[in-house]
């Protein structure tokens, strides 16, 4: 199975999430960085030409004004939710913007109608810089993943891991699985983020994102067997090289911050990811548009485990 990609021109940290109805449900960081946008298609070679609708804009002030990125969209209990940050401004503290994280809600059939409603911010218990949520159930329990500061040790970003009460609260104090330590992980700035869950042969993959978002992006990988507790860092192992990154001779740069899907039978595996298609960026590449959405198969190991391959035009 393979793609023409990239598939959606200038839409970042992707996410792709296929329904019970049948339809391909898609959001994405917009270049604006000012709302979220949503749209749907019977197949995923429709979804660019899909109509999309803004579900939430951003208001003109308070904590939820500026940058918002990195929208995901759950179908969890009847009951459809967006996790996304936003920051109350543009400004840079401490060497970081200031997003924290928000969830919207709508119970509507299909989301594009909503009404849809902000449930408000999720307290991790750490009041610093945390953005890319991602939530998955597993084995009765549901978990949120997510990226986020520690001001007590080096580094712009780690990934932690809770369960939760509900979908838009944590049901116990947050544990951490991964911090950039690796020199790949370390590029620019030090940074774990954008985390997204696979659950097949029995273990539990948790991709992630590496390094600055330039040409130097990559994803990492964690793992635990499926019946290892998740909130035990000592389940999980990670990977000492990256396992999806930059490709000169395909001319993709930077893949990362990808989200999973299956084809339209159910028996692909799918990877969603933004890519770069050059390298000279003028200016800082968080205001450059061109992070592209791509999709590609995941092939399998005869042990079990996902292999990315190089991107794919």
């Amino acid at each position: 199975m393979s793609f023409h990609n990239p598939l959606i021109p200038q839409r970042a940290d992707p996410c792709i999430y296929r329904h019970t109805d049948g339809y391909y449900y898609f959001t994405a960081s917009v270049p604006e960085y000012d709302r979220i946008e949503l749209r749907r298609a019977a197949t995923l070679e429709a979804l660019p030409a899909a109509p999309t609708v803004d579900i939430w804009r951003a208001p003109p002030s308070g904590a939820t004004s500026s940058l918002i990125w990195a929208p995901e969209i759950h179908y969890i209990d009847g009951a459809w939710y967006v996790y996304f940050a936003a920051a109350p401004s543009r400004e840079i503290v401490d060497g970081l913007f200031q997003h924290r994280m928000y969830v919207l809600r709508t119970t509507a059939a299909n989301p594009l109608d909503g009404p849809w409603e902000t449930l408000g911010r999720v307290d991790t218990g750490l009041d610093s810089f945390s953005l890319d949520a991602t939530s998955f159930a597993h084995r009765g329990q549901r978990y949120y993943v997510w990226a986020q500061k520690d001001p007590a040790i080096t580094g712009n970003s780690n990934l932690y891991i809770a369960p939760m009460k509900t979908p838009w609260q944590l049901g116990a104090t947050p544990v951490m699985l991964s911090k950039p330590e690796f020199d790949w992980e370390i590029q620019g700035f030090w940074v774990n983020e954008g985390p997204s869950v696979l659950i097949r042969h029995g273990k539990v993959f948790i991709t992630y994102s590496a390094s600055a978002t330039d040409e130097r992006y990559c994803m990492g990988l964690l793992q635990a067997p499926v019946d290892a507790d998740p909130l035990d860092p000592a389940s999980w192992t990670k990977s000492a090289q990256p396992v999806f990154g930059s490709c000169a001779e395909r001319e993709v740069y930077g893949p990362g911050h990808n989200s999973f899907t299956v084809s339209a039978d159910g028996g692909t595996d799918l990877i969603v990811y933004h890519a770069r298609n050059y390298t000279e960026i003028v200016g800082d590449p968080l205001w450059n548009p061109d992070r592209h959405t791509c999709v590609q198969a995941i092939d399998w190991s005869a042990d079990g485990q996902p292999v990315f391959g190089l991107p794919q035009r």
